[in-house]
């Protein structure tokens, strides 16, 4: 089981871009799994908790208003589903990541492919509903499966050589 080796900048660059998204699956297998357990109006309750202080100095709180009109729609149905979205995504990136850093040639084709899809339905989201956060992480994406693509490239060039 060799690791990954990180010999110039575009293999350190690569790195910290998957470890980064290795991060992000795994809050999102974090944030996933809370919410299987704490029912809506515990995140309703915990919203108003978390924002009544910022509303009570400003009630026109852009930051704190968005925290509460996104808790007071929630119902059980939109908590399992988002949980099962941030499971599913959770487990996709940390296995991918990990096959990575073990330098696993098969895990690059796919890693591009699984972050295509979800660059695509960001666009999407990005037409409903525009978002500087969701725009940010979109390019930093596109940034992941450039740098995937390149090192899958090397990597490949190189198993030739030693063949």
């Amino acid at each position: 089981m060799a690791l990954l080796k990180f010999t110039d900048w575009w293999d350190r660059f690569f790195a910290i871009g998957i470890i980064l998204k290795g991060l992000d699956g795994a809050l999102e297998l974090v944030g996933g799994l809370l919410l299987l357990f704490v029912a809506p109006e515990q995140i309703k309750e915990l919203a108003i908790l978390i924002t009544q202080p910022e509303l009570t100095d400003d009630p026109n709180d852009f930051i704190a208003n968005h925290i509460l009109q996104g808790a007071s729609g929630l119902t059980d149905h939109v908590v399992v589903f988002t949980a099962a979205y941030l499971l599913a995504h959770g487990i996709v990136k940390v296995v991918l990541v990990t096959a990575l850093l073990m330098d696993k040639l098969w895990a690059y084709p796919w890693m591009i492919g699984v972050l295509a899809i979800f660059i695509l339905y960001q666009f999407y989201q990005l037409t409903l509903t525009p978002s500087l956060g969701l725009a940010v992480l979109t390019v930093f994406d596109i940034l992941i499966v450039g740098l995937t693509w390149h090192e899958y490239v090397r990597h490949r060039r190189r198993r030739k050589e030693l063949t």
